[in-house]
């Protein structure tokens, strides 16, 4: 049965938030998306929100957090700074306090709308170890930011316990396995689609939806 409620999906326009986004436009009436703006390395990833959020017939709205930028230098936001993972170490992709950031912005944004549901695709299976994919952060700040707006919020994590196999697998029974993979930029080097081929995050990607076809084959 859907939800005759308002949702608000937290939003980049890659894989991940794009097919919750499909899933939250099949669980809600009212959807909308909420990207942010922190300087990040490639402007294209706003782009591509806004466009993917047009497709799909959507609300986008682009939050100013340049902030976190000043706050949290890394390789998402710095030319000079490689895209590498050492032993015993977070990758340099993480940035320091981002989910806290963008959950608590799009929160209140949604009290504004009177949307009590915030969607997030942060995964605990494939999260390279970002301390903010957890499950367990997720549910504390849901918590958090009830009590701090005495607003009764809903945080949904469609991908929270599946491989990336899975979440192909999620978008092709959404019906949008081929827009996810034509549409979405997951590339830490800016490329839409099947990406570089060659970064962390194509890897994954690609790996995943070889699993995926191999799964659904066999």
């Amino acid at each position: 049965m859907r939800e005759k409620e308002k949702a608000v999906v937290v939003f980049s326009g890659g894989q991940d938030s794009t097919t919750c986004l499909l899933w939250a436009l099949k669980q809600f009436d009212e959807v909308e998306t909420v990207t942010f703006n922190y300087n990040q390395r490639h402007h294209k990833e706003i782009e591509v929100a806004q466009s993917v959020a047009e497709k799909l017939g959507v609300k986008n709205t682009v939050l100013d957090m340049s902030l976190l930028n000043q706050l949290a230098p890394n390789a998402l936001t710095r030319d000079d700074i490689n895209i590498e993972q050492k032993e015993g170490e977070l990758p340099t992709t993480f940035v320091d306090g981002r989910n806290h950031l963008f959950f608590s912005f799009a929160a209140i944004y949604g009290k504004q709308i009177s949307a009590r549901h915030i969607i997030t695709g942060v995964c605990e299976t494939d999260f390279s170890g970002y301390p903010d994919c957890r499950d367990v952060f997720v549910k504390s700040l849901n918590v958090t930011l009830n009590l701090s707006m005495d607003y009764n919020f809903v945080f949904h994590t469609p991908l929270m316990w599946l491989d990336k196999a899975e979440t192909w697998e999620l978008a092709d029974k959404l019906d949008g396995l081929e827009f996810v993979r034509r549409e979405t930029l997951t590339c830490y080097n800016g490329i839409i689609a099947d990406g570089c081929g060659e970064c962390p995050a194509c890897e994954l990607r690609r790996n995943g939806l070889e699993n995926y076809k191999a799964r659904k084959e066999g």
